[in-house]
């Protein structure tokens, strides 16, 4: 089966830092295009940021300069840094590719940002 898998998110105060990982499985991993995204309570979901197999990074304006995507191939891994959190970070955020299509969706890993 394909399986996205995706861990590392916690409760943090304002201004500190996680890293959140997702794990593939049955699929060609290298040959993707790998996105986070991320949905708020009461939100669509939106992109965050993705990395290119080339390693060519995107990303989304409010996170630039904060986030940080990577990817470990030979690990099926793509990772996500982020520092500096801010309350409007609070979301569950997933992995996946930019679609077309899209790989079925994780469980997600839940990022809050509170005092």
């Amino acid at each position: 089966q394909v399986q996205l898998v995706e861990s590392g998110g916690a409760l943090v105060k304002p201004g500190g830092s996680l890293r959140l990982s997702c794990v593939a499985s049955g699929v060609n991993f290298s040959s993707k295009v790998m996105a986070w995204y991320r949905q708020a309570q009461g939100q669509q979901r939106e992109l965050v940021t993705f990395i290119d197999n080339d390693g060519t990074t995107t990303y989304t304006s409010s996170v630039r300069g904060r986030f940080t995507i990577s990817r470990d191939n030979a690990k099926n891994t793509c990772y996500l840094q982020m520092n500096s959190l801010k309350p409007e970070d609070t979301a569950i955020y997933h992995c996946n590719t930019l679609g077309s299509p899209f790989l079925p969706w994780g469980q997600g890993t839940q990022v809050t940002v509170s005092v």
